[in-house]
Formats: C-alpha cells, sequence, structure tokens
C-alpha cells in the first residue's frame, strides 16, 4: 500500500517538528497531530524527515494521497465527538 503526502503536509510536519496521525473524525480522514490523537501500534508510519505521519489502519485502505485539507483545526476539533477526550483535557487544563 502505497500512500503520497503532498509536498506542502510535508513542509508543515517539518516546520511544526512534530507528528501527526490521520485518525477517523467527524468530516472523515483526518490529519491532527498525536497529541490530539495518539497513535497506535497498528498504524502504518511514513517518515517524514526525522518526524511520522501515522496512518490508522482504519483509515489506509481508504487514503492513497494526505493533503492540507484533511488538516483539522481547533474549531472542528473542539466540535467532533472523535476528539473529546483531547478538548475535555484541553479545557480542564491537563494539556
Amino acid at each position: 500500500m502505497q500512500i503520497e503526502v503532498d509536498e506542502d503536509v510535508k513542509q508543515m510536519v517539518l516546520n511544526e517538528k512534530h507528528d501527526y496521525r490521520i485518525c477517523t473524525a467527524c468530516m472523515g480522514p483526518a490529519l491532527v497531530s498525536t497529541e490530539v490523537k495518539v497513535p497506535k501500534e497498528s498504524d502504518i508510519k511514513i517518515p517524514v524527515g526525522e518526524y511520522t505521519i501515522y496512518v490508522s489502519r482504519v483509515q489506509a485502505p481508504y487514503v492513497d494521497r494526505i493533503t492540507m485539507d484533511m488538516l483539522y483545526d481547533e474549531a472542528e476539533i473542539d466540535s467532533c465527538p472523535a476528539f473529546y477526550s483531547y478538548t475535555d483535557k484541553k479545557r480542564h487544563g491537563m494539556q
């Protein structure tokens, strides 16, 4: 299985100096920080420099390209039940 990563996504990962993950969310596959959704042992790992994009095994069969339109912003994260544990921690100052 080959999953392409757009250059602007690679650049974002390198600029942010952080790992990201593709997971299932309200609006489809979501690209989020691993602070929002931690990687799982079963994820596919795509290296980007010294960082990694993890792809959920649930999403992997449906994703052939990772694009910036998959990136969830804070408002989307806060409104999606898939991220409630992250949102709850943030609200209670546990981040």
